[in-house]
């Protein structure tokens, strides 16, 4: 039995999927409204992913935890009592429920971070585990989770694997990806014709599926992997390949990078340019070699799918 955390959120869906399509029964945990997510055994509604939350009865029979959920977002996040919120889930809630998942004789914990811990620009790959200056509150408490659960780890034998993806897309996205199929879909021109980015992206089935294989590979225990598609893009290429799926002409102007800047310090839009401008990139072939994974989904099929998803939500 896995016990999965965040279980119908957008990861967690397609996870409890795969894992059921594997002959893999799943306690599914999520807090708020909503509906289990197909293939589980069990469902259960939690009230908090804080601290004071009781795990216990959850994990008899659990021989795995997947940590997915998180606080993703509050508001005034660059205030202290907005990083105190962050942290109150994203740090001592996660050390919480690992610390029951070890008492209850679990074997392995999976903690779903992010990429963003190690910076927002330029080869994350090639810094190790140094650090940078996180620019939110949830990069920096997603790096605070990962050193509580290594330490945990060493007081209690509880095999931890860390997963770092970067954005991740598929069917069900929000946010940014969705608002650019459809800025792409009614056919705005966009002036990113000149950007020269290489972005890493995953798909969300590409990471269910390395979720799996870091279940119970004996390999994986005391790891931290980033996971990608294995092909980076550029802004240009992907609103291309987006375009392609949509049916629509890729309506790039080639405005040059600068110019840009100053459009957006002017409108108050430096990191929203700074996500469609800015390389984030790393080589995530430690997983591939250590694991003998690779990702089943290839980017073009992967974007179909995206696309055909977002098509049937009219």
């Amino acid at each position: 039995m896995i016990l999965v955390t965040g279980a119908n959120g957008f990861v967690g869906r397609v996870l409890c999927r795969r894992l059921a399509d594997a002959g893999i029964p799943v306690t599914a945990a999520w807090r708020g409204n909503g509906s289990p997510p197909d293939g589980a055994e069990r469902a259960i509604r939690i009230p908090s992913l804080g601290p004071q939350e009781d795990f216990r009865t959850h994990l008899d029979g659990c021989s795995a935890v997947v940590h997915l959920a998180a606080r993703v977002h509050v508001m005034r996040e660059n205030s202290t009592l907005a990083l105190e919120t962050y942290r109150e889930i994203n740090v001592h809630g996660t050390l919480n429920l690992a610390r029951q998942a070890a008492a209850a004789g679990v074997r392995r914990f999976i903690f779903l971070s992010t990429a963003k811990v190690l910076g927002e620009e330029g080869d994350l790959g090639g810094r190790g585990d140094d650090l940078a200056p996180p620019r939110d509150s949830y990069s920096l408490t997603k790096f605070e989770a990962e050193q509580a659960l290594k330490g945990l780890s060493a007081e209690t034998g509880l095999e931890i694997v860390v997963l770092r993806p970067p954005l991740v897309y598929g069917p069900g996205v929000r946010a940014n990806f969705l608002r650019l199929m459809r800025v792409i879909d009614r056919g705005w021109l966009l002036p990113l014709g000149a950007v020269k980015n290489r972005r890493s992206m995953i798909f969300v089935g590409n990471l269910a599926d390395a979720i799996v294989r870091c279940i119970d590979h004996p390999a994986a225990n005391g790891k931290t992997y980033l996971v990608s598609d294995g092909e980076d893009l550029s802004s240009p290429d992907l609103v291309r390949r987006l375009a392609r799926e949509l049916g629509r002409p890729p309506r790039l102007l080639s405005v040059p990078v600068p110019w840009l800047r100053v459009a957006a310090r002017a409108l108050g839009k430096r990191r929203e340019l700074d996500r469609l401008t800015g390389s984030l990139y790393f080589d995530a072939s430690a997983i591939c070699n250590e694991l003998g994974w690779s990702p089943p989904f290839k980017v073009d099929a992967a974007l179909a799918e995206t696309v055909r998803w977002y098509r049937s939500q009219g």
